[in-house]
């Protein structure tokens, strides 16, 4: 299976996923086995970006997660 992210989408969801896997929320899941996926996709996101690893990354997600969100009109 593939899944295909935008650049933008991928930074937003390994940000989601790296402040969710740090977090104590285990009575969220019913199996170990959905908080392994959870951290098995952090993990290829790490592998394929670059940006969380930059000086600026707080400029990078801020810039990501703005043009991820739905307009507000």
């Amino acid at each position: 299976m593939n899944i295909v992210l935008t650049k933008n989408e991928a930074l937003v969801l390994f940000e989601f996923l790296s402040r969710f896997n740090e977090s104590d929320k285990k009575e969220l899941f019913e199996d170990q086995a959905e908080e392994k996926v959870l951290w098995d996709i952090e993990a290829l996101l790490e592998r394929q970006l670059s940006e969380p690893f930059r000086r600026n990354y707080s400029k990078i997600i801020k810039q990501a997660r703005e043009q991820v969100r739905d307009e507000i009109e």
